[in-house]
Order: structure tokens, then C-alpha cells, then sequence
């Protein structure tokens, strides 16, 4: 067990996202994104669900995980690495070949519901502490500074980007989704591109009516510019 977490400084900044509430504000998103590019047609996007969970950076040097740290303010997170390494959906290497000699990835931690009420359901046999929701699980399992017990937790791992990376990696953020699946880490099924305000929309409603019967919860729908050079030129 860790007597205290180190802090760990991002080399990126884990940023925050912005959010809308409406179709409209959501049609003024793209409409200033089209403008700022100086585009005319549709923008295409990659769509994903956003997991109820906890931010976390995981570090791979030679295909190996070397640290694991929380988002924490953006700017410095603390270093976990000892608890991450207990979650399975977390490869302690990268399989396949061609990862960066030195790499950065990005995703959630969470609980899946059915794993949140069988927790639940022990400790109130145990009388141990119950949670008031999957969220509050995962964060709390993550700062234990025990990890025997963090290893206990019923927890997952869904990738959604890359920070700092020694060698250039895909173009297309579905595309560095694809790729990083493919180096065995897990990203989510409902992962799909959309080209057009119209298409967004239409998955966002198709998600919004199967929101209920998701193995876990989710606060919102992801749209990220598909191009990740153009999010670059926007800043």
C-alpha cells in the first residue's frame, strides 16, 4: 500500500469539454467550426458516447505501461499506476507491432451497472460501504492507496484519444480509435462517423432510445471534428 499519491504533470493538458443542451446550440457549434475552417460543406465527425466515469492517461515506453494518472485539474493528475494495473481491460503491453516507441493514451475508467449493483449488493451483505452511483464507485475504487482492493472493484477501461506521442499516429481520430484497438485497447462499440449536422443528430436520438439498456451509464454524446488536423487549425 502507497503511504500518499505522487503528482504527475501533463505533458498535454487533459482539456475539458464544452457541451450543448439543443439541436440549436449544437447547429451553432458546427456552424462556427465551418466558418473558423472557412468550410462550406459538411464537417464529418466522430461520434462516441460519453462514459460516466473518471479521466485517466495511461503511459506505454516500448510497448510497455510505465504510469497511469488521473485527469485531475487538466494541468497535474496524481499517479495511480499501481491501481491501474489491476484493472483487466488495462494491457500491461501493447500487442501487435508499430506503437510509438513512446506513448500516451486517454480514456475512462468506470463501472458497468451490473458489476455496480453486485458491489453494492456484497457490501450490504458485509455491511461494508455501499455507493451512490457507478461514478462515485469508480472514483472512489481508483483512490484507494491500497491496490489489493482496487483490485477487488469490478472496473473498465474504454480508450478516446492519444496525448503526447513520439511518432505520428492516424490522421482521423476513427481511424486512431481503430488503431489503438487494434494495440489491445478497448474502445466503444457505439463508435461511429457521421458527416453532416443531420447525421449527428440522427445518432444522437438513435443512442438517446437505447440510453436505458446500455451496460453502462453514459452523461452525454461525444462529437469530436474527425479530422484531427482541423481541431488543430481551430485551437
Amino acid at each position: 500500500a502507497l503511504a500518499a499519491f505522487v503528482a504527475v504533470r501533463h505533458e498535454l493538458p487533459m482539456l475539458s469539454l464544452d457541451n450543448v443542451f439543443s439541436e440549436e446550440e449544437f447547429r451553432g457549434f458546427d456552424r462556427r467550426v465551418r466558418e473558423r475552417l472557412g468550410e462550406e460543406g459538411d464537417i464529418t465527425y466522430c461520434c462516441e458516447p460519453k462514459l460516466d466515469g473518471v479521466a485517466l492517461s495511461l503511459l506505454y515506453e516500448d510497448g510497455a505501461l510505465v504510469r497511469g494518472a488521473t485527469r485531475g485539474d487538466g494541468a497535474s493528475g496524481e499517479d495511480i499506476t499501481a491501481n491501474v494495473r489491476t484493472i483487466a481491460s488495462i494491457p500491461l503491453r501493447l500487442l501487435g507491432e508499430g506503437w510509438p516507441q513512446r506513448l500516451e493514451v486517454r480514456g475512462e475508467v468506470y463501472m458497468p451497472r451490473a458489476g455496480f449493483e453486485a458491489f453494492n449488493r456484497r457490501a450490504l451483505e458485509t455491511e461494508g460501504k455501499t455507493f451512490v452511483n457507478p461514478r462515485n464507485a469508480a472514483a472512489g475504487s481508483l483512490r484507494q492507496l491500497d491496490s489489493r482492493i482496487t483490485a477487488q472493484r469490478p472496473l473498465e477501461f474504454c480508450v478516446y484519444g492519444a496525448g503526447v506521442s513520439s511518432a505520428a499516429l492516424s490522421g482521423r481520430q476513427s481511424q486512431l480509435l481503430a488503431q489503438l484497438r487494434d494495440w489491445g485497447l478497448r474502445c466503444s462499440p457505439e463508435v461511429k462517423v457521421a458527416t453532416g449536422v443531420a447525421a449527428c443528430l440522427e445518432y444522437y436520438a438513435e443512442l438517446l432510445g437505447r440510453r436505458a439498456r446500455l451496460p453502462h451509464d453514459i452523461d452525454g454524446i461525444v462529437f469530436k471534428v474527425d479530422s484531427i488536423a482541423l481541431p488543430e487549425r481551430l485551437g
